[in-house]
């Protein structure tokens, strides 16, 4: 076959038998163990018990500052009649042995963290005494051991502490601190090598131009890895030269216990992973094309017990993977057991869905979601799972979301309100002060950024004015943005209040036809005109707008029911569509002034537009609400907004 002829996957197999083969073909013995002093011992996870060989405490030890007495004698000891005690001339600080002995009727003074002196059983504690000359007043009574930590009671000699297979954490290091250890016996790191591939591939801080992509996935998995402790080898960006790409694979293996390729797993005309991938010897790859979404083409090879793994371009997609099938081996390898995997997969929260899910029969699916309160009970709060469907190729929504749901290849349907089990990506969940979920703007994104500098955590998930107002209704967020014009009214936003609804006044924005600076079509015309011209010439392409958004009614309304070349093209936000034209792959569409100017392209000015924010009513009275609406009477905001064509009525 030509190296030009793109094939399909040959053998699109099921997760859990892609995971068993996988498995099946590696080496997971763990690494070797070294000696790391406990200074860098911190994160490592132990290859070896660790058995006290010391009694902590060492010895008998006073908990308080007081004396020590024998207990019998403070029996009859109370406030009114306090019991009389010689106090003896010693007294016992910390660190010092003592030379002398409690006898009968006789008390010393010790300090706390004191060695308990001979004949002594118990400690008095100071606030409880008072002292006349060479005499104790003992005004309560004490039990024998009251004050007192026995020798060994914290931890005693030959007892296991810690057990191989623990990741040493502060409490752990303070262990073995506590029981004399200076260097303890850990697993080497595993080490992963990680290669990008592909022509169209830069790193960051270089000139992006159109058709390259930054490699976000090297960054992503190499802290990825760091997370689980090993360490990452960065072999940077191999272009398409299948030769240099052999060579780097090779040493690869030789340098690490797991080589991982991102990109080049579809088999597609230009991918050379596959192939290199494809001569590993016995049993060379074992899985290439497994039945989950994001994720399908993800190739599982081993060579000589070691896994070499090519992830897929996509980020979404290559975490996901990555997490599936790599972290596991990582976690083995490097001596973490099994119930530590096991808790690894435990940080899980219910909730329910916030609309209806199509998933598509026969694939596993991760889909990522954003977590909101729902509805407040006396008890607790509902969870609410938003799905965050940018797709595989959307490295800010993983950043974004809070976890992801997995639905099983023999579901096709979530309704709204099903309950389902969240997976977070982080170690705990933070729920924002103030969610807001609707349209996106420049203006907000400002906003929300100075109440984070007020130490008010946010949350804003871009679905769209409709979808904002839904969240609204069934109280699921604190604030929605909406744009949306009233037909029959001609009124922006207030027309499409419900009930237990509140407007809060926002700013005007200029929409306009954004096209590019030159173009016969529109230059000098009117919007009407232009858009007149624009149909009229078949291969005059548009960009559109997605439904539910207000530059999508407002489109509508101007083109009175007439469906351009491009209509169909339905980006969710004005920066897309100043892009697409921008970049030729369309000629005009409907956009804010903003972005038009950040793009260099012409605009033909058609309205000013009111962006608004609606809340429930219930939550108006919200410290992170309140500071908001402060935000937008604060002459610093308003300068910041007016100078970016955002404009604050009075």
């Amino acid at each position: 076959m030509s190296d030009r002829v793109q094939s399909q996957f040959l053998n699109v197999i099921d997760r859990d038998e892609a995971e068993r083969r996988f498995h099946e073909s590696l080496e997971l013995s763990k690494v070797d163990h070294e000696d790391v002093d406990i200074e860098n011992a911190l994160g490592r996870i132990l290859a070896k018990n660790i058995v006290a060989t010391n009694n902590v405490p060492s010895f008998d030890r006073s908990n308080y500052d007081g004396f020590a007495v024998r207990a019998a004698d403070t029996y009859a000891a109370n406030e009114e009649s306090p019991q009389e005690l010689t106090l003896c001339r010693e007294s016992i600080a910390s660190g010092q042995r003592p030379e002398g002995e409690v006898v009968s009727g006789s008390a010393m003074a010790i300090a706390t963290g004191g060695m308990l002196p001979r004949g002594a059983d118990a400690v008095v504690m100071i606030e409880h005494t008072d002292t006349v000359g060479d005499r104790l007043c003992v005004r309560r009574a004490v039990t024998p051991g009251f004050g007192i930590s026995w020798a060994g009671t914290d931890i005693a000699h030959g007892e296991t502490v810690l057990f191989s297979g623990t990741t040493l954490g502060s409490r752990e290091t303070g262990v073995l601190a506590a029981i004399g250890i200076a260097s303890v016996p850990v697993y080497r790191r595993v080490r992963v090598a990680i290669i990008s591939t592909g022509d169209e591939i830069i790193s960051p801080g270089s000139e992006m131009q159109p058709g390259l992509v930054y490699d976000s996935n090297a960054q992503i998995l190499a802290d990825s890895v760091r997370e689980l402790g090993a360490d990452p080898l960065r072999l940077g960006i191999v272009c398409d030269d299948y030769k240099q790409l052999k060579k780097i694979v090779s040493e690869a293996q030789k340098l690490a216990d797991i080589v991982l390729l991102s990109g080049g797993t579809s088999k597609g005309a230009g991918d050379l992973c596959y192939r290199v991938v494809e001569e590993l010897k016995t049993p060379g790859i074992v899985a290439h094309g497994i039945a989950l979404k994001p994720g399908k083409p993800v190739c599982l090879a081993v060579e000589a017990g070691k896994a070499v793994v090519v992830l897929p371009g996509f980020p979404t997609s290559a975490i996901f993977t990555f997490h599936e099938f790599v972290a596991p081996v990582i976690r083995k390898l490097g001596g973490v057991d099994a119930a530590a995997n096991l808790r690894a997969s435990r940080s899980v929260v219910n909730a329910k869905m916030a609309i209806k899910v199509i998933s598509e029969i026969g694939r596993t699916e991760y889909m990522l979601v954003g977590l909101v309160p729902g509805t407040e009970t006396e008890t607790n709060t509902d969870l609410v799972a938003y799905p965050m469907g940018k797709g595989s190729g959307s490295v800010t929504t993983f950043g974004r979301a809070d976890g992801f749901i997995t639905i099983g290849r023999h579901e096709e349907l979530l309704e709204a309100d099903t309950p389902v089990r969240v997976q977070l990506l982080g170690t705990e969940l933070q729920l924002a002060d103030l969610v807001v979920i609707g349209s996106h703007c420049v203006g907000l994104d400002y906003l929300l950024s100075r109440l984070q500098e007020q130490g008010f955590r946010t949350k804003c998930m871009a679905v769209g004015s409709t979808g904002g107002l839904e969240a609204v209704r069934r109280e699921e967020c604190d604030l929605a943005g909406i744009h949306l014009l009233c037909e029959k009214t001609d009124q922006y936003n207030r027309p499409f209040l419900g009930p237990n609804m509140e407007l809060i006044s926002g700013y005007h924005r200029q929409q306009g036809l954004v096209y590019r600076r030159g173009d016969a079509h529109f230059q000098g015309c009117s919007a009407g005109d232009a858009i007149a011209s624009a149909i009229r010439d078949k291969d005059c392409r548009m960009v559109g707008r997605n439904q539910g958004s207000g530059t999508r009614i407002l489109l509508d309304k101007l083109l009175a029911g007439a469906r351009p070349l491009g209509y169909e093209v339905q980006p969710k936000s004005h920066n897309a569509v100043a892009v697409a034209v921008a970049q030729r792959r369309a000629d005009w569409g409907i956009a804010i002034e903003s972005v038009a100017a950040q793009q260099g392209l012409g605009f033909i000015p058609i309205r000013h537009e009111q962006f608004d924010f609606v809340t429930p009513s219930s939550r108006m009275n919200r410290p992170a609400l309140l500071a908001l609406k402060a935000l937008l009477e604060d002459r610093e905001v308003r300068d910041w907004l007016a100078a970016r064509g955002l404009s604050i009525d009075g």
